[in-house]
């Protein structure tokens, strides 16, 4: 199953008990807690339970040679492991499975962790921002922070842990900021920024500029309608060189192209709802292209439904030391592993199955570790 594979990849992560005093190796835990979280455990009992329910397989694998751990032996081995180290390692991971296609999309977003409020100390919930290869249905990468307003000091330093050659990156308006534009170009990649009010003065600009757009009527070849159970959708794309815009924008490194995306939806019974948004991009790209990125990012949300429908992270009431951040981490791994299996079922189904059979368990390990041994 090429564990020693998955093993060299997480060798850096240190463990801080002393060694004249550990029962239970720190692979054995982190390893057969992943083995737990892709099988649909949820909490330390969980993971305990999955652990005793299979233990013959885990000691075939060379683990849990002195037994199963109890629940607090658990959370607190996988509690004192760093998480920016942790991290980092799944990061390398995914960059050793993963190589970035020219013009692939790349959306960056935050999710709070809402379980992981501290009731004792008062501590804000964590607040986790990650990477996702929309067109591979992969998270690349993530990085914790305190709160949902210090997303915007996490983003650089997730970006830095990237290779971002060729990718084009979309963030939402939070993100419109000129250090991480700057940030995504050193990185070799391309930006796609959603503007909103927090840029003022470049929104104000970029919103007049396809003023003559939004008066035009609803017809015409740019025009996308879609039909939904008695729902008409239609969307349409207008792009222009950044020189058009009025003021000075040089700050805003590579600036090349502006955006406006225009949505409008009509269901019986209810108003008509009519919406633009603007985008600034360093990349040349033509409707098509920018209907698409527009599109394509909102994959980062389906990705954040699921962590909470299927893998149900909001409801986790882990939240001491560092294992609400490192729990995070396991479901984005275990989430790729089991979207990589081509069986076809749900994420739930797949939980379900591992947790009944190892045989299918050894099956997502090797979707996820043996693309390692391929590259």
């Amino acid at each position: 199953m090429h564990i020693e594979t998955f093993k060299a990849h997480f060798q850096p992560v240190k463990d801080a008990r002393q060694s004249a005093k550990i029962t239970y190796p720190l692979f054995d835990v982190l390893f057969g807690t992943l083995c737990s979280v892709i099988a649909g455990a949820r909490g330390w009992f969980e993971i305990r339970e999955y652990l005793l329910g299979q233990h013959e397989w885990f000691v075939e694998q060379g683990m849990f040679e002195e037994g199963i751990p109890v629940d607090d032996t658990i959370a607190r081995i996988i509690s004192s492991i760093k998480p920016e180290l942790f991290q980092a390692c799944f990061i390398e991971w995914m960059q050793s499975v993963h190589q970035l296609t020219d013009g692939e999309l790349v959306a960056i977003d935050g999710k709070t962790l809402r379980g992981s409020y501290s009731r004792e100390d008062r501590n804000a919930t964590i607040h986790m921002v990650s990477a996702y290869s929309s067109a591979n249905k992969l998270v690349l990468g993530q990085v914790k922070t305190d709160s949902k307003s210090n997303e915007i000091t996490a983003i650089p330093e997730l970006l830095k842990m990237l290779d971002l050659r060729g990718a084009l990156v979309s963030i939402d308006a939070m993100g419109c900021q000129t250090k991480i534009a700057n940030a995504i170009m050193t990185q070799g990649g391309d930006y796609f920024l959603a503007v909103k009010g927090n840029q003022s003065k470049l929104a104000k600009a970029v919103k007049s500029a396809f003023s003559a757009q939004r008066a035009a009527d609803l017809e015409g070849d740019k025009l996308k309608i879609d039909v939904h159970h008695g729902r008409i959708e239609s969307r349409r794309s207008y792009v222009f060189d950044a020189d058009v815009l009025e003021g000075d924008f040089s700050r805003w490194k590579g600036l090349k192209t502006i955006v406006m995306v225009e949505s409008f939806r009509a269901e019986k019974g209810k108003s008509v709802q009519l919406s633009h948004r603007y985008y600034i991009s360093s990349k040349e790209m033509d409707e098509e292209q920018v209907a698409n990125a527009a599109r394509e990012h909102w994959g980062i949300e389906s990705m954040h439904w699921m962590l909470d429908v299927s893998m149900q992270e909001d409801a986790c009431q882990i939240y001491k030391d560092n294992a609400a951040a490192n729990l995070a981490c396991l479901r984005h791994m275990s989430l790729n592993m089991l979207r990589a299996e081509p069986t076809k079922l749900s994420i739930v189904g797949k939980q379900r199955r591992c947790w009944m059979k190892t045989a299918h368990l050894e099956k997502v390990l090797m979707a996820g570790i043996s693309s390692m041994v391929k590259n």
